[in-house]
């Protein structure tokens, strides 16, 4: 699926700092809690907590975010709609992997078991 590129560009400049704050608050309304949100993002990205919170303090984009991450060879495996767009379709990769993101924490908040999260 094709994205615009101003879009693209609006996705890369949005400090991961700034969307952290709903990640937590939507996965913890359904009953799920910070540690498994940590744990969702290590699998996907490879940071940790302590990394996870210098990324915050560094108030770094998503595109830092992404260019720093190693991301989990399994990342692939992510299917599915999420802000209206089909993950596996979209072509540019630093806004697909800003759609994983968002599409785990979307399972996580969804109730899905970690184990299947975690691919």
């Amino acid at each position: 699926m094709k994205t615009t590129p101003e879009h693209d560009k609006k996705i890369a400049a949005i400090t991961f700092s700034s969307v952290f704050p709903h990640y937590i608050s939507k996965v913890e309304k359904k009953g799920r809690t910070k540690e498994e949100l940590y744990q969702v993002i290590e699998w996907l990205t490879g940071f940790n907590e302590e990394k996870v919170q210098e990324l915050i303090t560094r108030k770094v984009t998503f595109q830092t975010f992404f260019e720093e991450a190693t991301l989990n060879p399994n990342a692939d495996l992510i299917k599915g709609l999420i802000c209206g767009y089909r993950v596996e379709e979209i072509e540019n990769p630093l806004t697909r992997n800003v759609r994983y993101l968002d599409k785990v924490v979307d399972e996580l908040a969804k109730g899905k078991s970690i184990n299947k999260i975690l691919r």
